[in-house]
């Protein structure tokens, strides 16, 4: 019986190569949170999240004080026993945000684990629809200093060649007109065959405000528009998909099955962009995706293509993975020792147990925020 016998935590803060916008901020670092969950048998599994631009700190905190201590001394096999006494215990602390994102990564550390000491990849130890490799979308098209529409074409044209069949840029900054600009010269760019997805990142404050754009987009037939609302208007997401042949996707920062059911009663999402890091752990994700499947909702999971490219891999109403062909925005990447690379707008999977990477040591100590100089992780034991 595998016990758990130590946690470890760390918050990393890892600065942008250059400064990146989107609709409605710009980001030059990014903190994460990371754990590490060893067991009596001596095999470890990890967790990790974004935490956002600022406050990395407060997650090794939640870990420390409210967390660890439910899961130190149990089996680690009691996976929906712990999720639900780690939901109990944080319960008035906070069951969105940084609070449920500790629960996340720990819930992803012990399907890690527990992955590892039975020596599966975690895709087949959930059960695997796909074995070797799932279909994955290039994320890109953010918002630089001189990045024209043409130059933002190039870009996504650039992936196509790389063999995706799907891109994903951002919109919502410019004025209607110029945000129709960018559009345009994408679609020119990858032609009428390949999926293009647009993310407004909560752009819009109100339905009026999104027709204004959406009215200009329609004609180019996006795959779908993400987040064109603050993720808690969901009667807004809800009206705009009503309003518009283009699907409404968001859920990426949406927390627990109970918001997610919200969303799907209320038929405001298509597209479930459920972050498995963010809305409880992997135990909540499977929850939310097999609800999706009853209404017909498709999953394409947000960001972090490391633990969601095997999430996928194993379940039936998931299509696609995002995928960041650089580490510019998605810089969690160069805190890992082993990287998930694409073969024809494919993501190959690791076949090597759990989640089949490590942490870089070296990066850790480089970025860590949390800890010593000379060691960034804080361990507790029972």
């Amino acid at each position: 019986m595998p016990i758990i016998t130590s946690i470890s935590v760390c918050a990393a803060r890892v600065p942008l190569d250059r400064v990146t916008s989107f609709s409605n901020r710009t980001v030059s670092a990014r903190d994460y949170g990371l754990v590490r969950v060893t067991s009596s048998e001596g095999v470890s599994g990890i967790g990790f999240c974004y935490v956002g631009s600022a406050g990395g700190e407060l997650l090794p905190v939640a870990v420390e004080q409210i967390l660890a201590p439910v899961l130190l001394g149990r089996d680690s096999l009691e996976v929906e026993a712990l999720w639900k006494e780690m939901y109990q215990e944080a319960l008035l602390q906070g069951r969105a945000g940084v609070v449920m994102r500790a629960i996340s990564i720990l819930d992803t550390a012990l399907w890690d684990l527990n992955a590892r000491s039975v020596e599966l990849p975690l895709h087949k130890y959930l059960g695997a629809t796909h074995a070797d490799r799932v279909p994955a979308y290039a994320s890109g098209g953010y918002y630089l200093e001189g990045k024209t529409p043409e130059k933002l074409g190039q870009e996504m044209a650039h992936y196509v060649s790389l063999g995706f069949k799907a891109v994903k840029m951002k919109t919502g900054r410019l004025s209607p007109k110029e945000e129709e600009q960018r559009v345009a010269a994408v679609r020119e760019a990858i032609g009428p065959d390949i999926e293009l997805m647009m993310d407004a990142n909560n752009a819009w404050g109100d339905l009026t405000e999104a027709l204004q754009y959406i009215r200009r987009f329609e004609k180019y037939n996006p795959y779908y528009i993400e987040e064109p609302f603050l993720v808690d208007d969901i009667d807004n997401h809800a009206r705009l998909a009503r309003a518009t042949s283009i699907p409404v996707a968001t859920g990426e920062v949406e927390v627990g099955r109970w918001r997610h059911k919200e969303l799907l009663d209320k038929q405001a999402a298509a597209i479930l962009q459920t972050d498995a890091v963010v809305c409880g752990g992997i135990s909540e994700w499977r929850r939310i995706a097999a609800m999706a499947a009853s209404y017909g909702v498709v999953m394409c999971p947000h960001w972090f293509h490391d633990v969601h490219a095997p999430l996928v891999a194993a379940t039936p109403n998931a299509r696609y993975v995002e995928f960041f062909w650089d580490d510019q925005v998605l810089n969690f990447r160069k805190l890992l020792d082993k990287q998930l690379t694409q073969e024809n707008g494919h993501i190959v999977l690791h076949q090597t147990p759990g989640l089949g990477f490590g942490f870089d040591a070296g990066a850790l100590k480089r970025y860590s925020i949390s800890g010593t100089e000379h060691q960034p992780w804080v361990t507790l034991t029972r």
